[in-house]
């Protein structure tokens, strides 16, 4: 099979109102089905979130990466994404975070370094635009000399492969810590006192609203990759969503499907 490239594609971007952390991670399940199937063509996502959430990765322990009873005590949902990787501490407001759908020829014989670096490229080349220096730090993180930006994780799914990025624009870097387990134990392993040392927002790298540097980002990608079309979600893109939740991402069962 001939590897396809991002200029061989007509992109549409879905940019829609807040959703709840389950329904996302349901859309992002649906979404890679769509284009899969060749029913949606390639789709970058731009996410809004409704209220924060702890998104653990495919195979990550509960117990291990999430201290529950600090996540009630915020009010904070804890949900599972089908890609694998680590834990996302989500607030509205204070994350960046996209999707991106594209068929597997894409990374066609390509190992999973070689294929997040491809997917990150054009948000790496975005952030140079916006000043900062970023590089892609295998094997799922984008860095910068103040500290990692964002985190990444992919699934590869029939015909279609789902990258997706989770960005620090600002954090509560206490609060993280109370929900985090694994974060605790990084900084204690680097002898590090705050959570901040680790994790450098892209507020203070650019002094910039949120909204601007995702106007940005999208822009980028615009430039790079050859058009990007508005485009919403289709109504039974929607409902098998909300089936998923209520199958599947909304349920305790799938939470703690590793314990």
């Amino acid at each position: 099979m001939i590897r396809s490239t991002w200029h061989d594609h007509d992109w549409l971007l879905l940019h829609e109102a807040p959703q709840s952390p389950a329904l996302h991670m349901a859309l992002d399940d649906a979404l890679l089905d769509e284009v899969s199937a060749g029913r949606r063509a390639p789709t970058l996502r731009v996410w809004e979130w409704a209220g924060p959430a702890v998104v653990m990765g495919r195979f990550q322990s509960l117990r291990n990466e999430v201290d529950h009873e600090a996540a009630q005590r915020h009010g904070i949902e804890v949900v599972r994404r089908i890609s694998g990787g680590g834990a996302m501490f989500i607030e509205p407001g204070n994350t960046i975070t996209y999707s991106i759908y594209a068929p597997v020829d894409m990374v066609q014989g390509m190992n999973f370094e070689q294929a997040y670096a491809l997917m990150d490229a054009w948000v790496i080349a975005a952030l140079g635009d916006l000043g900062i220096q970023a590089w892609y730090q295998p094997l799922n993180d984008i860095a910068s000399p103040a500290g990692k930006i964002a985190g990444a994780a992919q699934a590869r799914r029939g015909n279609a492969v789902l990258h997706h990025v989770t960005m620090a624009y600002d954090i509560d870097a206490n609060k993280m810590l109370e929900v985090l387990r694994i974060g605790r134990e990084k900084l204690s392993d680097k002898g590090t006192t705050s959570a901040q040392k680790r994790v450098d927002p892209l507020r203070s790298q650019t002094g910039m609203a949120r909204e601007a540097v995702i106007e940005v980002l999208v822009e980028s990608f615009r430039k790079r990759h050859g058009g990007l079309t508005a485009d919403t979600l289709r109504v039974h893109e929607l409902e098998r969503a909300h089936e998923l939740v209520a199958g599947k991402f909304g349920t305790a069962e799938w939470t703690a499907v590793v314990p």
